[in-house]
């Protein structure tokens, strides 16, 4: 359909089963437009769920967005609120190139403002700074955004003035407000819902290591979700991705900050 002209937006119940049309999105939409020479378009959205919180266990609770923003010729896109799940998605619909749009299954019933004008939108590869802070920069995405926004509150009752950066797209990945924000605290901690082996907060640190690393007063911390499968006890899948407890204790244990 995207390759005749129309706009096709498919759905994945959950991002957990990808694998089955992986090489669809991996070897056929990802790649057809530059195998062409450009000479198609590939206008199409994949909208599908994922993250952890609901008890669904090991096959129905994966972050697995890293995986593709390991692919050129895909762009990743990832709401923490609903006025930038609407900006967001009618940008995603209007891009010629192939977008996996990823929406935490936990922001569902979440409530904010949404602007009413139809032709709202938010370009693609546009972080935004969530809350403004001196100290510490914090990195993050989807869900987890309202953990580090909950966690930056706390943390200023310390004395730390955390600064949280909302990436709303992974792939085209906008470093620019990232180093900005890191020229200006001197400290990096990014925070996912996905693994930590070859995850976001593990790109996002290697470029900061290569370009940003005269401006760091400490070393980068990543926060990711236990290295291990989703357990189904709410106790324990509680206990294996990130929490607002979880972030202020891993920052306030970092260093001395009196």
């Amino acid at each position: 359909m995207a390759l005749t002209g129309q706009r096709p937006v498919a759905e994945l119940m959950f991002i957990d089963f990808v694998g089955v049309c992986m090489d669809q999105i991996a070897n056929q939409v990802a790649k057809v437009r530059y195998m062409l020479g450009g000479q198609v378009k590939v206008p199409l959205v994949i909208r599908t769920q994922g993250g952890a919180g609901k008890g669904y266990a090991a096959q129905h609770s994966q972050s697995l967005e890293a995986w593709f923003t390991h692919i050129p010729g895909l762009k990743v896109v990832m709401p923490s609120k609903p006025g930038d799940a609407k900006g967001l998605l009618k940008s995603a619909i209007r891009d010629d190139n192939p977008v996996m749009f990823i929406e935490h299954k936990l922001l569902y019933n979440l409530k904010g403002e949404v602007p009413e004008d139809p032709e709202y939108l938010i370009p693609l590869g546009v972080a935004e700074v969530k809350r403004e802070g001196s100290h510490l920069t914090l990195v993050s995405y989807s869900r987890q955004v309202l953990n580090c926004l909950e966690a930056a509150d706390e943390l200023s009752q310390h004395g730390i003035e955390v600064e949280v950066i909302d990436l709303r797209t992974l792939r085209p990945l906008d470093f620019g407000t990232i180093a900005g924000s890191i020229q200006k605290t001197g400290r990096l901690v990014t925070v996912e819902e996905g693994y930590p082996q070859c995850g976001i907060g593990a790109e996002i640190t290697a470029r900061v290591c290569e370009r940003c690393m005269d401006f760091l007063d400490m070393p980068p911390i990543r926060i990711a979700a236990k290295d291990t499968p989703i357990p189904f006890a709410r106790v324990l899948e509680q206990a294996t991705i990130p929490s607002p407890q979880g972030i202020v204790q891993r920052i306030l244990a970092a260093r001395k900050w009196k």
